[in-house]
Parts: structure tokens; sequence; C-alpha cells
């Protein structure tokens, strides 16, 4: 009987002594971490939006704040991993949400920012544009709706798409970035944009899949309109 007390109190001694260092981690990770990164990313933002910014105001206004969808590429292919090339901004997670999104999906990538999937669309291209992030930055991806505006920005445009659903999966799944998701035999006529992050929360078994068609485009030199960066995106 002293042993098994012994045991019993050695254990529950190892699971208090376990949850505390998780508890440290999360609070290592979703603080000093996340502070700091948030910090470095919000600054590469800055940078790109001034590289965006168009040297010139447009010939004469939109009579619209939309564009009709585009048919041809968005953009030039990617060059450099080390380089960012658009900004994604997902107004459910937070006012002012942007992060940078660069080429690949490596975790020195990922540690970045927003990684785009080699060999899937770009943003505003008919197929799958695919993005991937780990942690800190779709630490709540699970809070977003159906019909939440998800708008990817680059020096061309801003390309609104609106999120249709979510589902987890495992990490085998490589259907969910098919140019039409979940559909390998399928031809691609609409932009999609798939965004993929670890499940659950501080864990990798899985992977949150949020899933968003492309509803209209901004040319860049219009300005993006305020009601596009609320949850529902207009």
């Amino acid at each position: 009987m002293r042993v098994a007390r012994t045991v019993l109190g050695v254990g529950g001694e190892l699971a208090i002594t376990t949850g505390v260092l998780l508890l440290l981690f999360v609070v290592w990770e979703l603080g000093v971490v996340g502070v700091t990164a948030n910090r470095a990313q919000a600054a590469t933002v800055e940078t790109l939006e001034r590289r965006f910014a168009p040297t010139s105001p447009p010939s004469s206004p939109p009579s619209s704040p939309s564009t009709s969808l585009p048919t041809s590429p968005a953009a030039a292919p990617v060059a450099s991993a080390d380089d960012p090339f658009a900004i994604l901004r997902i107004p459910r997670l937070g006012p002012g949400w942007a992060k940078p999104v660069y080429e690949g999906v490596a975790p020195n990538v990922l540690a970045e920012g927003i990684g785009h999937y080699p060999g899937t669309q770009l943003p505003g291209q008919v197929g799958n544009l695919g993005l991937a992030g780990h942690g800190n930055p779709l630490i709540d991806i699970d809070t977003i709706r159906p019909g939440d505006a998800i708008v990817a920005e680059t020096a061309d445009a801003y390309w609104f798409y609106r999120a249709v659903r979510s589902k987890i999966v495992p990490p085998s799944d490589v259907h969910v970035l098919e140019p039409v998701p979940e559909q390998p035999a399928a031809i691609p006529t609409e932009a999609w944009l798939t965004l993929t992050s670890c499940e659950p929360k501080y864990g990798s078994t899985n992977r949150f899949i949020v899933f968003a068609k492309l509803d209209r485009s901004v040319p860049r030199a219009h300005g993006l309109p305020p009601d596009l960066l609320t949850a529902g995106g207009g």
C-alpha cells in the first residue's frame, strides 16, 4: 500500500509538473514569441504597403468599388522565399489583422508569416490559392465563419475572397489543395483560397481548413473600400 501511495504521489507530481510546463510553453508561445513575431510581421506589412503604393492616382474614379472576376494570372511567378509578395487580411481575426505572405511552407518561412504552397495559384488566379499558417498567425482560424472576408493584397489589386466552409482533416489529405478543393478530377473555373493551420491549437495532429471563394477584386490604385475590412466584408 505504501508503495502504491508513493507511485501515485510521484505520478501526481509529474502530472502537475507537466501541466505547469505546458502552461508556461503556451504563455511563452502566445506571449513573448507571439508579441515579437507580431511586431516583426507588422513592420514587414508596413514595408509592403509602401512598396505596393501606386505612383500616381487613377485617371478616373471607378463607378463601382469592385471589378469583374479575373480570368488571367494576377501576378508574375513568385521568385524568392525571402521576399514577401502579398499581404493577407482577415478582419475576423482582429482589427487591423494583416500578415505578410511568403513563398513556401517550410518552418523557417512560417515563422515569418503566412506561407504560399508552391504549385498552387497566386491571388486572383482561377484555381486554388493555398496558404498556410503555423501557431500564432492563425491561432484563431476556427473563429472564421461562412461569409467572412479574406483579402489577399498584392501590388496590383485587393482580391476579396469570402469564406465558404471549414473542416478538420489529417495532414495526409492533400486534396484540399487541388485546383478545385477536394475534387482531383475537376477542371477549375473559379478562384478559390484555402487556408490551413495546425489542429488542435497547440498541437499538429490534424489540420484546420478554411475554404473561400473569390467574390470581387479592386484595383490597388482605387484603394481598399473600408467595408471590406469588416468581418463580413461588405
